[in-house]
């Protein structure tokens, strides 16, 4: 019987393709899954449950980890954590291995992002770390917005700074700030005819001129915000440090957005203040200080109407936040809190809305407040004249954390591979925190002969690495402590999936199936991971992690990228 018209039929060779093909395809389904499999120690799918799906019996402890109506792993950023207890069958010691996830972040936050993954013991420096850096009141700038950083350590570290060169002219490193992979310094330029300019690191010694968007002789406030860079200029006059008066006194107070190349658009003045001396993101919104850090009459005299908090509201527009009393001068955020620090009588205020400021403290021994970083999941802050950093417990409690050698003023304060770091005044020594009261120095970077002060002023995290610029010298240096990988670009809010990857001799990071950075070179030898401390989910030496988790993944062996894209593609998120 003929077939109707517009049938299909089916020859005998077109069987035995599709047979195949579908064997094809069974094969590489079956392979696919070997590859995920293969080397697996642990698998937390974190679907409405803390168990592990492996062989390893690897099972949480939760402590207050809550789940969505999708079954998603909710952390809250202030006390939510999963806690493994050690095991032989966890050890890593000097294996590879692999560390991936499934991470959503919120778009606009109230809170550090804090870590995802450590499995590290303080006192020794051993072990791994797996987070997100989101830091503000690293002096005058947030440094890092929404950058990865995955770090191993065995007790190492460089034995001294390496010298990354002088931007321009300048005598005072006033920030530094990631930013679209590439690292960002402010300056002052104190010099007739000099203004404060913005300078892109090029690798070795070289920097690269971005511009001098303001007649002022500094730029020193600094962040990432939506997407761009954002500077303020000050007018500084090095009196503060005990230098020469500059001889540039144009006014600062306005903020900049960088647009590339030597392009900058005007932003607006901040009423009638000569400083911008800091600035920070907060529930999606841009906040500046105005506190001046000057050594010219009247510099301290400013109407409280003036030394406050600014919002940014777009175009030029900013609207003042009030001010509480003393200087706000530079900015932190923690916990859903937005925080001012002030150089006046120890201040450390809470910005409640509006114009309303609540004081927590004073800081004890202080007159002036420096800087702030979130370290085991505490708020710390360096200050004049102790030399001391203080931890803050609670709104009215402070806890002696120790002084740094016999300086005075503790300024940058940065977390880097699981300890925390601060630099000093007046020897530009940066120290490293041991616990209790101890800290340990790393080096002097500015050795200025004839001077009074000298500054360790600004830190951020870059290229694996953490960086200090200083004055009087005007130079940027690096140290690196263990072996450290860093995505040097905002990680995307929503859900991204990310893998670490200890790799022989060298860590490799992943975010969606994509290669994104890599270590130095390292001796596979040298780094025993291996030591007591309790594997840590949503917890670490930074912070609690603020957001959600699914799918944790733990290997002993380094996957490929092959491996990592696989992955990726499997369990790709539809919400």
């Amino acid at each position: 019987m003929p077939c109707p018209a517009n049938s299909h039929r089916v020859r005998p060779h077109q069987v035995v393709l599709a047979t195949a093909a579908g064997l094809l395809a069974a094969i590489l389904l079956s392979n696919s899954v070997a590859a995920e499999d293969d080397g697996l120690i642990a698998h937390w799918k974190l679907d409405g449950d803390v168990l592990d799906s492996s062989q390893g019996g690897h099972d949480a402890i939760n402590h207050g980890v809550q789940f969505d109506r999708q079954g998603d792993a909710v952390f809250n950023g202030r006390d939510a954590w999963l806690e493994v207890p050690s095991t032989p069958s966890l050890g890593l010691a000097q294996d590879d291995f692999t560390i991936a996830a499934w991470v959503h972040t919120a778009r606009e936050l109230d809170d550090v992002l804090g870590d995802l993954f450590s499995w590290y013991d303080s006192q020794s420096r051993t072990g791994i770390t797996l987070g997100l850096m989101n830091y503000a009141g690293v002096t005058s700038a947030q440094s890092n917005w929404r950058n990865v950083t995955f770090g191993i350590d065995d007790g190492q570290l460089d034995p001294a700074w390496t010298d990354r060169g002088r931007p321009g002219n300048n005598h005072y490193v006033k920030s530094l700030v990631v930013y679209d992979g590439d690292l960002y310094a402010a300056t002052w330029e104190p010099g007739a005819g000099q203004r404060g300019h913005v300078y892109r690191y090029a690798g070795g010694t070289e920097w690269q001129d971005c511009g001098a968007p303001d007649p002022a002789n500094a730029i020193t406030g600094m962040a990432v915000y939506n997407g761009k860079l954002y500077a303020g200029s000050e007018t500084y006059s090095g009196g503060g440090s005990s230098l020469p008066l500059s001889p540039n006194t144009d006014h600062g107070g306005r903020v900049y957005r960088y647009e590339g190349g030597t392009r900058w658009v005007d932003c607006g003045k901040l009423a009638d203040v000569r400083s911008v001396s800091g600035l920070a993101v907060f529930q999606g919104r841009l906040y500046a200080g105005t506190g001046t850090s000057g050594g010219w009459r009247g510099d301290y005299r400013q109407t409280p109407r003036t030394r406050g908090m600014y919002r940014y509201e777009g175009d030029q527009l900013w609207t003042s936040c009030g001010c509480p009393g003393l200087r706000v001068v530079h900015l932190g955020v923690h916990d859903g809190n937005l925080f001012g620090l002030s150089y006046d009588d120890g201040g450390f205020f809470r910005y409640d809305g509006g114009q309303d400021w609540t004081r927590l403290g004073p800081v004890p021994e202080t007159t002036q407040v420096y800087s702030m970083a979130i370290y085991n999941g505490r708020p710390h802050v360096g200050t004049w004249p102790t030399g001391s950093v203080y931890r803050l417990e609670t709104s009215q409690q402070w806890t002696h954390c120790g002084r740094l050698g016999d300086d005075k003023e503790v300024m940058g304060m940065a977390v880097y591979n699981g300890k925390l770091y601060a630099g000093t005044l007046p020897r530009a020594e940066v120290y490293r925190y041991d616990g209790g009261r101890t800290w340990t120095l790393t080096g002097q970077l500015d050795t200025t002969p004839d001077v009074v002060y000298r500054r360790a002023w600004s830190m951020a995290v870059f290229d694996g690495k953490l960086f200090c610029g200083v004055l009087p010298s005007g130079h940027v240096h690096s140290l690196q402590a263990g072996r450290c990988a860093t995505y040097d670009h905002a990680l995307p809010s929503g859900w991204m999936h990310l893998a670490a990857v200890r790799d022989h001799d060298r860590l490799r990071l992943y975010v969606n199936g994509k290669s994104v950075a890599e270590s130095a070179r390292f001796d596979p030898s040298a780094y025993d991971v291996s030591n007591d401390a309790r594997l840590k989910i949503g917890f670490g030496p930074h912070d609690y992690f603020n957001g959600k988790l699914k799918d944790v993944r733990v290997y002993r062996r380094a996957l490929t990228g092959g491996d990592v894209v696989s992955l990726h593609q499997a369990g790709r998120r539809p919400r």
